[in-house]
């Protein structure tokens, strides 16, 4: 779980093309000299961003064509709704494994999307995705003998959002300390990379360096995911700040979730 323009998308599109092998992506990374087999999974991308589920029958349709692409790939023939999506799924799964010879890697990018999107909108269609979300996600300990690797990103932590309860419940990282700098830019990393774009940021507003990294300490780095409080930066304000030179509010333009201001307009 991660706010918004933090990275989540890139990260799971990373483990995607690591997982179908494609190490010259990561030429000159660590991970080049770690790896020695680069062994290609199948892989299964679902992505609920881009979609409007405050309409009737979309997530239904958005997974049913998941679904469909999936068995055509693996030579599985049309269902014509006899069979729920969840238990279709499962069928792939299974056809992948046996194709490939190897476990399925099952990549869902914000997972609660569909469910976000009508909270506290419409409590019928919030209810319906609720029901439909959990029979799919089901699948993962149906299906757990076909999987190899499964990762969720999300806005939301997974106990705020009960779709998992025919579901393993997942090993949460959200604030794990290990993981705190998973997503978004460390200070580490901000002084290891980012010198030239500060000292170009510097000359605009004719400061020095420690006091333009101050400027961006104050403004950027107020994100913390574990116990260690190491400070994260924003990744889509830092950089949109290089680029234009100027220290803005850019996450807050672009990123505010609207669920969240709708549930603050009517509580104390």
């Amino acid at each position: 779980s991660r706010p918004r323009r933090f990275g989540k998308s890139l990260l799971v599109s990373t483990l995607e093309n690591y997982y179908l092998g494609r190490k010259e992506l990561f030429k000159g990374l660590k991970i080049d000299s770690l790896e020695k087999e680069w062994h290609v999974y199948p892989v299964f991308h679902v992505d609920f961003n881009g979609s409007d589920f405050t309409r009737e029958g979309v997530l239904e349709e958005r997974l049913n064509d998941y679904v469909t692409d999936w068995e055509s790939d693996y030579g599985l023939g049309p269902d014509n709704g006899r069979l729920d999506v969840g238990t279709r799924f499962i069928k792939v799964l299974r056809a992948a494994r046996e194709q490939t010879g190897r476990r399925a890697v099952v990549l869902i990018d914000e997972y609660d999307k569909p469910i976000l999107d009508v909270l506290d909108v419409d409590k019928n269609l919030e209810e319906e995705h609720r029901n439909i979300l959990k029979g799919f996600y089901s699948v993962f300990k149906s299906a757990d003998e076909h999987l190899q690797f499964v990762f969720l990103t999300g806005v939301t932590k997974f106990s705020q959002v009960s779709v998992f309860s025919g579901f393993n419940q997942p090993f949460d990282i959200s604030m794990h300390g290990k993981y705190e700098t998973l997503c978004g830019i460390s200070q580490a990393e901000l002084e290891a990379t980012f010198r030239e774009p500060i000292d170009k940021m510097r000359e605009f507003y004719i400061c020095s360096y420690d006091e333009m990294m101050t400027m961006l300490k104050s403004q950027y780095d107020g994100y913390h995911f574990s116990d260690n409080m190491t400070d994260v930066y924003n990744p889509f304000s830092l950089l949109n700040a290089f680029s234009t030179k100027r220290i803005s509010d850019y996450w807050f333009k672009s990123g505010t979730p609207t669920y969240l201001i709708r549930l603050l307009s009517h509580t104390n």
